[in-house]
């Protein structure tokens, strides 16, 4: 029996960042010592307050089905959250998923269409190419590379990238894999654009909660972005929540009621349990939020600092946890031999975007940052 695949599957390529941490595992299993900055993973545990959340739902009983959008109660504090960041979204207007990714996914499945443009600012998350090509969408992408990954300095790129035949642009700040956060003068840029050609945008902001010392500004709280914008959030970075799959994402009621009926026939709903204890990680854990938000900002300045030593500059991410590590132009070769001699899991940048780079977490102790970027310095970074 000889199988037929369908084009929109054939035509994409499996996850760079989980094909990597497959390989750092597979090497794990044989005994070898692997430095893994490829995963964007906090290494912090579960907050135990929402652990226990999520164990007393059990306990209650709350592990049936629940009502496809979500737990009326979690909507109610997401809408809360949206508030406080300046946006005004009632729980009618937010649908609640298991993790952000399928908020993405419904939503690009939902407005894109064979043929559709869709513009990405590079380097780009490594789902987005992957999630429009599934959808029929067609690409055109702006590199950011050139301004150290700003985006103020190229909105006359994305300017000249945009017209009336774009359906959707994504924004992602702050940003896998550069974690730059963009200038509010930068996304009214965006505001202007999207304005003039009538053009949807989501805003991807899984990481808004991590941030150094900058402000991360929610695109639909601009002038004329309120009806155009499609916000995305989750739990898994901000609270640690990974494995618990829980993300959300609001806008106009009518892309509610379309994206539902995906949400319905897939998903069926995010888990009851996890549901509850969602509404316990956004109503007490700003403590938790805090210390592993300074956590990050110390690792991120020794590793700065570490490859200053070593002769590197890199762009200085302001928010997530990544940074962009500038190396070999065929930056596929480079991390395959990065994982292999040095035993250190990296991402390609050509993944994103973006050849020429890797992409490293330090989402990592700094123990195991320093050995990691010992090991890269002796293998060499081009």
């Amino acid at each position: 029996m000889t199988l037929e695949f369908t084009d929109r599957v054939t035509r994409v390529e499996p996850s760079a960042t989980l094909t990597i941490s497959a390989l750092a595992t597979e090497l794990e299993n044989d005994g070898v010592d692997v430095v893994d900055l490829s995963v964007g993973e906090p290494d912090f545990p579960t907050p135990e307050n929402v652990v226990e959340a999520g164990k007393t739902a059990m306990d209650a009983g709350h592990t049936g089905y629940t009502t496809p959008a979500g737990h009326l109660e979690l909507r109610e504090a997401i809408a809360e959250k949206l508030a406080a960041d300046g946006l005004d979204h009632g729980p009618e207007e937010i649908i609640v998923t298991p993790g952000a990714k399928q908020s993405l996914y419904e939503i690009v499945n939902a407005l894109v269409e064979t043929g559709d443009e869709v513009v990405l600012l590079d380097p780009a998350w490594v789902s987005y190419e992957a999630m429009v090509r599934m959808a029929g969408g067609d690409l055109e992408r702006v590199d950011l590379s050139p301004h150290e990954f700003r985006l103020e300095p190229a909105l006359g790129d994305l300017a000249e990238t945009v017209s009336d035949d774009t359906d959707l642009l994504v924004v992602n700040s702050p940003s896998n894999p550069t974690g730059a956060v963009y200038s509010e003068a930068a996304l009214e840029g965006v505001r202007d654009l999207a304005v003039d050609h009538d053009i949807t945008v989501v805003s991807d902001e899984i990481y808004k909660e991590i941030t150094y010392g900058v402000d991360s500004t929610s695109l639909g709280t601009l002038e004329g972005m309120a009806d155009r914008t499609i916000t995305v959030n989750g739990f898994s970075k901000a609270y640690s929540m990974t494995g618990w799959r829980l993300g959300y994402f609001a806008g106009p009621e009518e892309l509610i009621e379309q994206a539902g009926k995906l949400h319905s026939h897939s998903v069926s709903s995010a888990t009851n349990f996890v549901q509850l204890a969602g509404i316990e990680a956004l109503e007490n854990t700003d403590d938790a939020v805090t210390e592993m938000v300074e956590a990050f900002e110390d690792r991120r300045d020794l590793v700065v600092d570490l490859l200053e030593g070593h002769g590197v500059d890199v762009a200085v991410p302001e928010g997530a946890f990544y940074m962009m590590l500038p190396v070999a132009d065929d930056d596929q070769a480079w991390c395959e031999g990065a994982i292999q001699e040095a035993h250190v899991a990296t991402v390609p940048g050509s993944a994103f975007g973006t050849p020429g780079y890797a992409r490293i977490s330090y989402a990592a102790s700094e123990d195991r940052l320093r050995t990691g970027i010992e090991r890269l310095a002796e293998f060499g970074f081009n």
